[in-house]
């Protein structure tokens, strides 16, 4: 993946959010390399997680970043320290410096966003569910305006509709549904590519190539959360670049099976013994590294058109499992309640 220090170049696909540990890591390392934090500045997954109002998994994930891009190390004890080179040895010991003590805390849709995307894809595959915004906000004891701006980021990721009345709903994952969606990505996607090929900025290609080919050589041993991160390079960062942003906002809604493929990779040691799209994904990254930009846009084509038999593979596998808990604030329905 691209180095986090080039995030500034890398343009925001339309409805789109950094993820926790990207925003948390954006912040933190900005802090840094700012010599905001003095000798020994403790850095732990408790610490983080509370002054941001996150859960421990993104402040994990967050220091884990910090700590490949060399602005922290880890702690003789436990957590991590400031890098010797960022430290202000000015500031007090173990604190941030004088008028930042508190880091930057995130807006209270943000803190609870991740997890309620997570529940609505975790039920997709099973069935349509109706979104209550008041229990939404119980359940979380936050305001209707916070309710509402997460159901609006959720409508933009097109993973939330309304229907004729108004009503919030999450539309299941059925195969029409699915094979619409990938209809037109495979419409969509090859354009943009074309277009983004000229404004690729130097290194993107070649790193992209590189982790490729460095999971391929890891086999099966990927996690989920890796393969996710992959889907972003190709389908959002590389696609980016295209230079129109109405393109970019209408491939934006189709994308919502991207969101939906975190829940799904977790299938894949069942189906599959190495995730198939690598390979694919190297194929097009070549293609544009040699020139081929049209030859490039036919293997992404051909690539979503895979994928959508595979995804529809992975959504019956769970349909066929247990069903999922319930949630106060979704409520699943029938089709003759649509």
């Amino acid at each position: 993946m691209q180095n986090r220090t080039d995030a500034e170049e890398v343009p925001i696909a339309a409805g789109s959010s950094p993820r926790l540990y990207e925003r948390v890591f954006d912040i933190l390392s900005e802090q840094i390399a700012q010599g905001r934090f003095g000798t020994e500045a403790a850095l732990t997954e408790t610490a983080i997680a509370s002054r941001f109002g996150v859960s421990r998994a993104p402040a994990r994930r967050a220091l884990a970043e910090l700590e490949q891009a060399g602005l922290i190390r880890r702690a003789k004890q436990r957590g991590f320290v400031v890098a010797d080179e960022h430290v202000n040895a000015a500031a007090r010991p173990g604190k941030a410096s004088e008028g930042d003590e508190k880091l930057v805390s995130l807006p209270s849709w943000e803190r609870i966003y991740r997890d309620v995307e997570s529940e609505i894809i975790a039920r997709i595959s099973f069935a349509t569910w109706r979104l209550n915004e008041a229990e939404l906000a119980r359940q979380y004891g936050v305001s209707r305006t916070v309710a509402r701006d997460v159901i609006g980021r959720l409508q933009q990721s097109g993973l939330v509709q309304k229907d004729d009345r108004s009503r919030w709903f999450a539309p299941a994952l059925t195969t029409q549904h699915v094979s619409e969606l990938y209809e037109l990505r495979w419409l969509l996607e090859p354009v943009a590519l074309t277009k983004a090929a000229s404004n690729l900025p130097d290194g993107l290609l070649a790193g992209m190539r590189s982790d490729l080919e460095a999971a391929l050589a890891v086999g099966s041993d990927i996690e989920g959360e890796r393969l996710d991160d992959f889907e972003r390079d190709l389908h959002i960062t590389l696609l980016g670049y295209c230079g129109n942003r109405a393109l970019t906002q209408a491939i934006t809604y189709p994308q919502s099976l991207l969101i939906a493929h975190r829940f799904l990779y977790r299938w894949t040691s069942v189906l599959f013994t190495q995730e198939p799209f690598l390979p694919e994904h190297l194929d097009v990254v070549e293609k544009l590294q040699a020139g081929q930009v049209e030859a490039a846009a036919r293997s992404l084509e051909q690539h979503l058109k895979i994928s959508r038999d595979r995804a529809i593979s992975r959504i019956g596998v769970i349909a066929a499992g247990s069903q999922p808990d319930t949630v106060s604030y979704l409520e699943r329905m029938t089709p003759a309640k649509k």
